[in-house]
Order: structure tokens, then sequence, then C-alpha cells
């Protein structure tokens, strides 16, 4: 690795999430930030960069794979072929680092703290600090989602960032810990129609994200609303399912309760 390479790798990693450089010796620049704890490892080669990360969460590589597959080599190394492209896996690896679970509750709880500060002394404690304390989760949570699935809705793909909405599968107030209320699988960014629904589990997915509508929408209803047959989320991953369960678990109890208050007519 000449001197301009290594400068080229450094800079790439200063402009896209690793500012810092941990090692620059030899044929290996070791970039990381202060802003999450995964670190990538960048080589120069003959066919363009070989980058291995080392992460803070065992998710990061099963994300990185499903937007960067063809570039991935054995070791868990990815063969990037120019500066441009491994400027947008550096990007994409330090956005994921930083919305994937333990950061975002390391940085929920940093925020919270700050907040509770700023309050008086004789709002501590009360329903105020609580009402903080939920309006700076459902902000991280909602800045994770917006960062996972790239700023665009996880069935349409819309990008009108004013138009999407962070939905909870298992919703803030039944969430045992922060952990889960601030999972990024816990859910799916969607556009507002989408997210109304599902707040109110009138719509829910499969395990494979086939969209599921309540037998008591009507079709006329469902095309105003814009959902129509095969629709389905853009990916899913294993760490969605749990929380789609317990979701459709709700959607399926509230369809019989709905069932029960209006009985079709025979």
């Amino acid at each position: 690795m000449n001197f301009l390479q290594r400068a080229l790798i450094e800079k790439a990693g200063h402009d896209n999430g690793f500012e810092h450089v941990l090692a620059s010796a030899g044929d290996v620049v070791t970039l990381a930030s202060a802003r999450h704890r995964s670190q990538a490892v960048v080589t120069a080669s003959a066919d363009g960069f070989d980058v291995r990360f080392q992460s803070g969460t065992p998710l990061l590589l099963p994300e990185l794979l499903r937007s960067f597959q063809p570039w991935a080599g054995v070791d868990d190394v990815f063969c990037v072929p120019t500066l441009a492209d491994l400027a947008a896996l550096l990007r994409r690896a330090a956005s994921l680092s930083q919305a994937l679970p333990n950061q975002v509750v390391r940085d929920y709880h940093a925020a919270v703290e700050q907040a509770v500060e700023a309050l008086s002394v004789e709002s501590r404690g009360t329903e105020g600090e609580r009402l903080v304390r939920q309006r700076v989760g459902q902000e991280h949570y909602r800045d994770a989602l917006l960062t996972y699935w790239g700023g665009a809705c996880a069935v349409t793909g819309v990008t009108v960032t004013e138009a999407l909405r962070a939905s909870h599968a298992k919703p803030w107030v039944e969430c045992v810990e922060d952990a889960e209320r601030l999972d990024a699988f816990n859910g799916f960014l969607l556009v507002a129609n989408l997210d109304a629904l599902f707040d109110r589990f009138m719509i829910s997915f499969d395990d494979i994200g086939n969209l599921l509508t309540s037998t008591h929408l009507s079709q006329s209803d469902l095309h105003r609303l814009g959902v129509h047959p095969g629709m389905m989320l853009r990916w899913l991953a294993s760490e969605h399912r749990p929380y789609l369960q317990w979701h459709r678990a709700r959607f399926l109890l509230g369809a019989r309760s709905r069932e029960k208050a209006w009985p079709r007519p025979k």
C-alpha cells in the first residue's frame, strides 16, 4: 500500500462514518468512530480494496450482505472494486452500526440523562420525566428505522420522510425493557396509511413478509388506502419474526373481537 492509497482510504473513512484511524501501518488501515463500536480493517489489493469489519453487534455482517452480496469474499471479507464503492460500504456499515439494537440503547440512555438534567428538580421522577423519556426514545427509534430502511418505506419504498412513521410491532407500552422498545427489528418504517393500520392491528405480515389484511376492511376501502394484493416487506430479517408473531397474535385476536362485535350477515 502506497502513501496515496493510504490517504484515500483514511479520507473515505473520515467522510463516511469512520473518522478515526486506529492503525495505519504496512498494508493495513484500521478505521473506527466515536459514534459506534464497529471498526473497518482495510487493505489495498490488485482489484481494489479488501474490507473486514469488527463489530459490537453480530447483526452487522448479515445486514451488509443484504446490500453488498456481490462483493462478499471468503472469511467475511468484502472485496470492493473502487474507491466510491468503498465509501458506500463504509457509509452503510457506519449507519447500521448506529441503528442496530445495542448502540441505539446506549445512545438513548445518554440522551435521556442529558434531557433529565435539563428538567427542574420538581419535575424529576414525575409524569413529565416519563414523557421526556418516551419522546427521546421515540426520536431515537425513528432515527434507527430511517437508517435501517435507508429512508424508504419498508413496503412501498416511498422516500418522502415527512410521510414515514416508525411503527412498533410490539407497542412501546407493552415492552418490558428499553432493549425491546428501541430494537430496530421491533417494527417497520411505514407510510402513514400503512402505519395507522399496522398500529391498530388492522394489517400485519406473515413470516415471509406478505401483507395480511383484516377481513373487516372492505376492498373499496383497501383500494382507497392504497393497499393492494401482493404487497409485502422489501425484506425481512429473522430478528423481526418474534415481534411479528406477537403482532399477528393481536391482529388475529382483533379480528375475532370484531367478528363478535359485528357478526357477518348469514
